[in-house]
């Protein structure tokens, strides 16, 4: 079915609709991964937005049971240069279409992808709307003028109750505060002998204390960090009690809970390749990352946290830690399971933040 995106700065493109053919506003972002797109499809933080994909040729292994990133899937869009309908991958289950019509993401292939990328770059990421090819004009701009970001993002991925990820012989008990939580990083702590218990974003520290955690996990997630203010409060509250480590939304709200400041991107980074360089192993990592705001890094004085990383395309602030209250930071995925894993060493650090803080259960 003929279908079409609208930018809005009045860009229009025309093609093929796939997975869901509803009408959908949201914010246009793009992320340059050359594998991976049941992760990013699965991925809570890509809530409200629609992700172009740079890799021209998006479905062609499937989908796999094993592969999600979480139990309901959150974002708004794919659109891709070429989308494969019939996968060639002995472990798929699922193609890319069927999931995303299941869970109301739309689809649009066959446009020119490198263009999308080159507008969303040059004038940075903006709001979009994917239609039926005859809405007119007029009525599709109308709707993108009126239409408005969420600020509620966090509060609809979270968790609705707490749940337990186990693990034979554990050492240690970390609660994870979810705010969109990756499920490689519970895998990646359970590994590492950790029982994980799994909270909604606005669990109270009474409540967190009485699982008897030896440390404390801020995770991922959508929006603005300024809107979630009971996971801020919760960091105040808890530095100092708990050993705790903060990935990229949680990274952000761990800077703002110290006083830093935060702001928004002109397009985010997105993609499984981009350089960081760790300031105290004076190494470079390659990373994966999604985000949209991030740390202004002249904040940081004054605050506690310490920079310990840098991303070398455009200087930001790529990590922090506070030394004496076993507090780390990282505004990048150490856990990705589609891409480097030059940063595992970060869950290892954790461990043995909690060993030394409190010692093993």
């Amino acid at each position: 079915m003929k279908r079409k995106l609208v930018l809005q700065d009045g860009h229009v493109f025309e093609g093929e609709g796939f997975g869901s053919l509803d009408e959908k506003l949201a914010e246009i972002v793009f992320n340059t991964s050359m594998v991976g797109y049941q992760e990013i499809l699965s991925d809570p933080s890509y809530c409200d937005q629609m992700i172009v994909m740079t890799y021209p040729l998006i479905g062609n292994y499937g989908l796999a049971d094993e592969d999600y990133e979480s139990k309901s899937i959150a974002m708004s869009g794919f659109i891709v240069g070429e989308y494969n309908d019939q996968p060639s991958n002995f472990r798929y289950t699922r193609t890319l279409a069927e999931v995303m019509e299941e869970n109301h993401v739309v689809g649009l292939t066959g446009v020119d992808t490198r263009e999308i990328v080159r507008i969303i770059r040059d004038y940075g990421s903006m709001k979009a709307l994917v239609t039926d090819a005859d809405t007119p004009i007029e009525e599709c701009m109308a709707k993108l003028n009126a239409f408005e970001y969420a600020k509620d993002q966090v509060a609809r991925v979270t968790s609705k109750k707490v749940w337990y990820s186990r693990t034979p012989n554990p050492q240690y008990t970390v609660v994870a505060v979810d705010c969109g939580c990756k499920l490689n990083i519970i895998r990646k702590l359970n590994h590492l002998g950790c029982n994980v218990v799994v909270v909604p974003y606005n669990t109270p520290k009474e409540q967190i204390l009485k699982y008897k955690p030896n440390g404390l996990f801020i995770s991922n997630g959508p929006g603005d960090p300024e809107n979630v203010t009971p996971v801020i409060n919760l960091i105040r509250e808890m530095k100092g009690v708990l050993p705790i480590l903060g990935i990229c939304l949680g990274h952000q709200m761990i800077g703002l809970a110290y006083g830093a400041k935060t702001h928004k991107m002109k397009f985010g980074h997105r993609g499984g390749n981009h350089p960081v360089k760790n300031l105290s192993r004076d190494k470079i990592e390659i990373t994966s990352q999604n985000h949209s705001f991030e740390i202004n890094v002249d904040s940081l004085e004054g605050t506690g946290l310490k920079l310990t990383h840098i991303n070398l395309i455009d200087g930001g602030c790529e990590g922090m830690e506070d030394v004496e209250n076993k507090v780390i930071a990282v505004q990048y995925h150490p856990e990705s399971a589609a891409g480097p894993e030059d940063s595992e060493y970060l869950f290892d650090k954790f461990v043995e933040n909690m060993k030394n803080f409190g010692g093993a259960r």
